[in-house]
C-alpha cells in the first residue's frame, strides 16, 4: 500500500505545555481511519498541524511522499489534502450547485475568469452536479444552502472538499449538531468514496466510528495511546479506561 499522509515525530509545544508529543502517523491511501481520544487530547491540534494552520515545533509532516513541513495550507490543498467543516464555509446565500462549481473553478484556476470560455464554464458545472449526485444531494443543486438542513449541508461541504479532487479528505466531527438518521447517511456517502481517497475522521460518536473505520488511532494527552482495528480498540483495556468507558468492549468486542 501507498502512503497518503504521513507525519514523522511531529511534536508542538506553547511554552511548557507539549500538545503533541512525536507523533508517528501513517494514512494509507483508500484508508477510512478514525482519530478518537478524550477531551484536550490534542486530535484538533493534529489535525491543525496536518493541514499546515500551525507549524510544528519540531517533525515533518508528509503527502504521498513529498515532504510538506514548510508548506503553507492553501499549497497543501493544492497537493492534495482537503479538510471540510472547520475551514470550509459554504456561502450561504448561493446556491449548492454555485458553491460546488466555485470549488471546482478553484482548482482548475479559472475562479477570476468564469466569464471567459463558455465551453469551460459548462465542463465545471457538468462536473459539479455530478459530485451532488454522487453524494445523493442533486435534488437541492438550485437550493441556497441557508435552506437545507444542517446534515444536508455538511454533504455540500463534502462535495467542496471532493471538488478539489484530494488524496487525503480530513473530516473534523462530520456528526457534530446532525440528527442520527442523517449522520449515518454522511458517513454511508464517505465510506462509500473511491478507493484512491484517504479518509480520516476526528469524531466523538463511537456508534458512527467503529461502524465507519477499519483503523483507529488513540490519542492521549498529545501522545498516540494505540493503533488497531475497531476490534482490538475495543478490547484494550487502557482505551476503556481513558475514553471508551467499560461498557463498550461487550458492546463492540
Amino acid at each position: 500500500m501507498t502512503v497518503a499522509l504521513e507525519t514523522r515525530g511531529l511534536c508542538k509545544n506553547f511554552g511548557a505545555l507539549a500538545v503533541a508529543r512525536s507523533i508517528d502517523f501513517r494514512l494509507e491511501t483508500g484508508a477510512r481511519h478514525a482519530l478518537i481520544g478524550p477531551n484536550g487530547a490534542g486530535k484538533t491540534t493534529l489535525v491543525n498541524l496536518i493541514t499546515g494552520r500551525i507549524a510544528p515545533s519540531s517533525g515533518q509532516v508528509f503527502i504521498a511522499g513529498d515532504d510538506v513541513t514548510r508548506l503553507a495550507e492553501a499549497q497543501r490543498v493544492k497537493r492534495g489534502l482537503a479538510r471540510t467543516f472547520q475551514i470550509t464555509t459554504l456561502f450561504k446565500g448561493l446556491s449548492v450547485l454555485e458553491n460546488v462549481t466555485m470549488a471546482v473553478g478553484e482548482r482548475e484556476n479559472t475562479t477570476a475568469n468564469m466569464w471567459r470560455a463558455a465551453g469551460s464554464r459548462r465542463a465545471i458545472v457538468e462536473e459539479a452536479y455530478g459530485l451532488l449526485e454522487r453524494l445523493g444531494i442533486a435534488a437541492d443543486a438550485m437550493r441556497r444552502v441557508a435552506e437545507l438542513p444542517y446534515g444536508r449541508q455538511r454533504l455540500a461541504e463534502i462535495a467542496m472538499a471532493l471538488a478539489l479532487r484530494p488524496r487525503v479528505l480530513l473530516l473534523d466531527e462530520p456528526a457534530a449538531g446532525v440528527p442520527s438518521t442523517e449522520s449515518a447517511v454522511i458517513l454511508d456517502v464517505v465510506g462509500a468514496l473511491p478507493d484512491d481517497i484517504a479518509v480520516l475522521i476526528i469524531e466523538h460518536d463511537m456508534e458512527l466510528v467503529f461502524r465507519f473505520a477499519r483503523r483507529i488511532t488513540v490519542l492521549v494527552e498529545g501522545a498516540i495511546l494505540t493503533e488497531g482495528t475497531p476490534a482490538e480498540i475495543a478490547a484494550d483495556s487502557r482505551v476503556r479506561e481513558v475514553y471508551l468507558g467499560k461498557s463498550h468492549g461487550a458492546d463492540h468486542g
